[in-house]
């Protein structure tokens, strides 16, 4: 059952009384949904349950930093997204940089798969791609973030950023086709 608007913000202001019980409701809240986004971008069902549980570990220290401009959610997505890049930089994520000659990439925003194809078919296309591509695909696509905002998080060039995501719409697309076409 989901909690009332008020019954939501009085969860999170108990939170921010370091209340134990509250932070139990609010995991229980939103774990499944983290873990689901964690799962998307690590590919590693226990590496996505250790990062979800550092990221409502390091929400629940700041907490205090919540001002409610954006749902709780949102917020709690973002920390959960920049623990995953995190963990993948760890892993010394190599993303291959492209000559920087290559200074304008017409992106494509035709995707041209076809009307019956739906959002979990692409979802699962996205994630059979490279690490690289998944990557940047996850966040543009799926997460709402700007080329800008993906090289300032992967620490790559935009240029790179852009090749990324049309190399990957590509793949993206010849799998879709072949399994809907092929």
């Amino acid at each position: 059952m989901k909690p009332t608007k008020q019954l939501h913000q009085s969860i999170i202001e108990a939170c921010k009384q370091n209340n134990a019980k509250a932070q139990m409701q609010l995991y229980d809240l939103y774990y499944e949904a983290m873990y689901t986004v964690a799962l998307r971008y690590v590919k590693d069902s226990f590496e996505a349950e250790d990062i979800m549980q550092d990221a409502f570990i390091k929400a629940f220290r700041k907490i205090y930093l919540y001002k409610e401009e954006v749902a709780f959610g949102a917020w709690l997505k973002r920390i959960v997204i920049n623990q995953s890049i995190d963990w993948l930089k760890k892993r010394k994520l190599t993303l291959v940089s492209i000559n920087e000659e290559v200074t304008s990439i017409e992106e494509n925003d035709d995707w041209n798969v076809g009307m019956n194809i739906s959002y979990n078919d692409i979802v699962s296309s996205i994630d059979k791609l490279k690490e690289k591509y998944r990557v940047v695909l996850s966040l543009y696509l799926l997460e709402g973030y700007d080329h800008k905002e993906i090289s300032q998080i992967l620490e790559i060039s935009e240029v790179t950023s852009r090749t990324h995501l049309m190399r990957g719409k590509k793949k993206v697309q010849e799998q879709l086709k072949n399994v809907y076409y092929g």
